[in-house]
């Protein structure tokens, strides 16, 4: 029986990555939900949920979705990718944006992770484009794969977020749509401006770990208004009768059911006050492991506000010294949940073969860096708890 399995230790309470806070309307509105029998895939709550993001995502509109993936998905259908084509695309990350490009019949072209703050690596991404593709009548053309390559999805990571201003240049000089995963980062800016606003689409997920939760569940927003009407279209089954059963296309199941949605409204009446419990969170860390030359935080982009989603570490390989996946086990033996970045994309087994920039700093941080907990709710003496631990581990006073 493992540690987790037989539980933490005697006297000591179980500290989860991250998990949902509910504190605020969540039972009055899915009450209401019951009481009205307004529980599927349309209804108020849906509508309004709708609204409210698309206003904090600084977008004129907002389409809710099943999950991050699907709006994912829908939104690469509408930025025109199909299939044969090529999308570049964020090699760390969680594997979303990548399945969702292959859902859409086209191929991932994998970016590397830039070694400062972890988010694409705007140069090579640039060297990509310039050197590594020609443009043809046909359009532009990866001179590998001899594949059009069709759009950009740059993926902003653990609630912080992507050097924006230099992507759009490249995408705008080469003709590429731009959809933003800002799965990760509702709530996050770059230059003043809302993460997810600032591509031709961007996408958000509610899953249980994330900032807002609806349990489940996406959004795709945007300022265009014949791509939101369209992504409305596609997500309920593409049906062109509301009386008939007349479908014009083949659509997608996508929507967001109401008593889901009326989570994601309690939720996001609280988004400001659990922003600012993750970025103290944070600097409370950060100040922990001000003096272990081994810890290296995930630091704030210049011109990026972060939600700091998941708080993650770069711990420094040294011979004769734990590493991160020494820290995620002995961290594990006291009941303390942590987890290591996710495995680069160009190593999946589920995308083998798929064409990549050279993505050697994604596998370093990989190897790494590791998440700890920082839940919203999370307890001072829990977070020093974490803190005592990891220092012990390293061998580092209290």
């Amino acid at each position: 029986m493992s540690k987790r399995e037989s539980g933490p230790p005697a006297g000591k309470s179980f500290v989860p990555l991250s998990v949902p806070h509910l504190a605020g309307n969540e039972w009055t509105y899915i009450k209401e939900c019951l009481d009205t029998d307004w529980v599927s895939s349309v209804g108020p709550f849906v509508d309004r949920f709708e609204r409210e993001v698309a206003q904090a995502a600084g977008t004129k509109y907002a389409v809710a979705t099943v999950n991050g993936t699907a709006a994912l998905h829908i939104a690469l259908l509408l930025a025109g990718v199909e299939p044969g084509d090529e999308v570049m695309v964020s090699d760390l990350t969680f594997i979303a944006p990548a399945n969702a490009i292959r859902y859409t019949g086209a191929y991932p072209v994998f970016i590397d992770a830039e070694s400062s703050y972890w988010q694409m690596d705007v140069q090579k991404l640039k060297d990509f484009l310039e050197n590594g593709c020609e443009i043809t009548r046909g359009g532009l053309i990866n001179k590998v794969t001899r594949r059009n390559v069709r759009a950009l999805l740059p993926v902003h990571i653990l609630g912080s977020a992507c050097d924006m201003a230099p992507i759009l240049e490249l995408a705008g000089r080469f003709g590429l749509p731009v959809v933003e995963d800002a799965t990760e980062c509702l709530g996050a800016r770059y230059r003043d401006k809302p993460a997810g606003s600032l591509g031709l689409m961007g996408c958000f997920s509610f899953n249980g770990n994330k900032i807002l939760t609806t349990g489940g569940g996406g959004m795709l927003v945007t300022d265009d208004e014949c791509l939101a009407q369209r992504a409305h279209y596609l997500t309920t089954q593409a049906k062109d009768d509301p009386l008939e059963f007349v479908h014009g296309t083949v659509g997608y199941n996508y929507r967001l059911p109401n008593v889901l949605a009326a989570l994601g409204c309690a939720q996001l009446e609280q988004l400001r006050t659990f922003i600012a419990h993750k970025r103290e969170i944070a600097a409370a860390y950060t100040a922990d492991f001000a003096d272990l030359s081994a810890i290296n935080p995930m630091r704030e982009p210049p011109g990026v506000f972060s939600t700091y989603w998941l708080y993650t570490v770069r711990v420094e390989t040294v011979e004769g010294r734990p590493g991160s996946r020494d820290l995620i086990k002995a961290l594990d033996t006291q009941g303390i949940q942590t987890r290591p970045l996710w495995q680069p994309m160009h190593l999946s087994p589920a995308h083998r073969g798929v064409f990549a920039t050279d993505c050697s700093v994604a596998e370093k941080l990989n190897r790494e860096c590791l998440s700890l907990p920082c839940s919203v709710g999370l307890a001072r003496e829990d977070r020093r708890r974490v803190a005592g631990a990891v220092r012990g581990a390293l061998g580092a006073s209290p």
